[in-house]
């Protein structure tokens, strides 16, 4: 008996699906449960598992195909059905296939009459149109043909020959042309829109995290030991945005038509670099959240983000974003607004320069940090004193444990 493997119920606002990569082909067994095919969305990756124990018989959409709920993927049956074509009956069709091929490559001796120019050419240069192969509309030689006979040295010219000489010269520098997946669309489709219906603003600070990474480095392996996870700055950032959150609400806030939408509640979202590009799960009621908790999370949400196991329900919303562009080597950038939020917060790489403290020149391990914001809500006072509040609360870190 035959049963019909099928494109799951789409999450909400996701309209259709693309096939990306099946997993097993025709003539393979499988098990119930077994996921057979990747169907990737403009938001996340969907596993299909099979309904049913048995062989696949039929792969109704291969990869590459956009499908939508409830359409056909393949056709699986308990027994397999091996019904291969007879060579005999394969050989005419190639066959004719050769034949065809053949036919189609022979050149066409034409029988349209030739326009004024064409016959003035012929006439200037003495070409024998009966060995040329016309390419125009009906067959017809067009001065090309008659150019590229004269200036191959041969009075037969190809139809292709244009085409083929252009194509040879292009393939001598490779390219290589990858449709974009529907993520890396969807994100530029984002992107673009954010960057023409935003006043998008940056403003910058520097932060000294020497004190940030003595606490790092003095219960490091404590911290480990206790809670089963890495001790890193995602944890500090996202602490100390919450708090800056708190002082300057609007950088908390959106916009939705003519409204301001205020936020009681802080729901950070981290963007996570992934191979099919950039995502970014949030982290609900972060204020709640332990230094632990913070780290444990954003550890889970790497992992299932690179192995494309992220729902939908864990990108949506968030209130504000942070994305640590420092991890890749960046110094300074203007991170891009995560619509619908009004801001965004970027982090940079560490480096050491030398600073005035009281006086003298010492080295500090220092880091540029960005706010990217949506001048319509939120003025330069605003987002200012947001970062001036990360900058004081990270250089002194003990205020973040006695929330001062």
């Amino acid at each position: 008996m035959a049963t019909e493997l099928k494109v799951p119920l789409l999450p909400e606002s996701v309209a259709d699906a693309t096939v990306s990569t099946w997993h097993k082909k025709v003539g393979d067994r499988v098990t119930r449960d077994e996921n057979l095919v990747d169907l990737e969305t403009d938001k996340v990756m969907l596993e299909v598992p099979s309904p049913t124990n048995g062989i696949i018989k039929e792969i109704v959409r291969s990869a590459g195909s956009v499908v939508h709920a409830q359409d056909s993927l393949a056709i699986i049956e308990e027994q397999a059905e091996a019904n291969p074509m007879p060579s005999t009956q394969q050989a005419p069709v190639t066959s004719a296939k050769i034949e065809t091929s053949t036919a189609s490559a022979k050149p066409t001796v034409p029988t349209a009459p030739l326009s004024p120019s064409v016959r003035r050419l012929v006439a200037e240069h003495d070409v024998d149109v009966s060995q040329i192969a016309g390419t125009g509309k009906g067959g017809r030689i067009t001065k090309e043909n008659i150019r590229a006979a004269m200036d191959g040295g041969s009075k037969v010219a190809s139809p292709m020959t244009n085409q083929v000489s252009t194509s040879m010269a292009v393939t001598n520098r490779p390219e290589k042309r990858v449709p974009m997946t529907r993520i890396r669309a969807r994100i530029a489709e984002r992107l673009l829109e954010v960057t023409q219906n935003t006043a998008m603003l940056t403003t910058f600070n520097e932060i000294n995290l020497q004190q940030v990474i003595d606490i790092r480095n003095r219960y490091r392996e404590k911290f480990e030991k206790t809670h089963n996870v890495r001790l890193g700055f995602m944890s500090f950032f996202v602490k100390a945005a919450v708090e800056a959150l708190r002082r300057a609400p609007t950088v908390n806030a959106s916009i939705d038509g003519n409204d301001t939408v205020y936020h009681g509640y802080y729901d950070i979202g981290v963007a996570v670099s992934t191979d099919r590009g950039l995502v970014v799960p949030v982290l609900r009621d972060a204020d709640k959240m332990s230094f632990a908790e913070v780290e444990t999370k954003i550890a889970e949400y790497a992992n299932k983000a690179r192995s494309g196991k992220l729902s939908l329900e864990e990108m949506q919303g968030g209130t504000f974003t942070i994305t640590n562009g420092g991890v890749f080597g960046s110094l300074l950038a203007t991170p891009i607004i995560n619509s619908p939020q009004c801001a965004i917060l970027g982090m940079h790489k560490i480096q050491e320069r030398p600073m005035a403290e009281n006086g003298q020149v010492v080295i500090r391990p220092m880091m540029y940090v960005a706010l990217s914001y949506d001048h319509r809500l939120i003025d330069g006072k605003e987002s200012v004193t947001f970062l001036a509040t990360i900058k004081e609360l990270l250089e002194d870190p003990a205020r973040l444990f006695l929330e001062v």
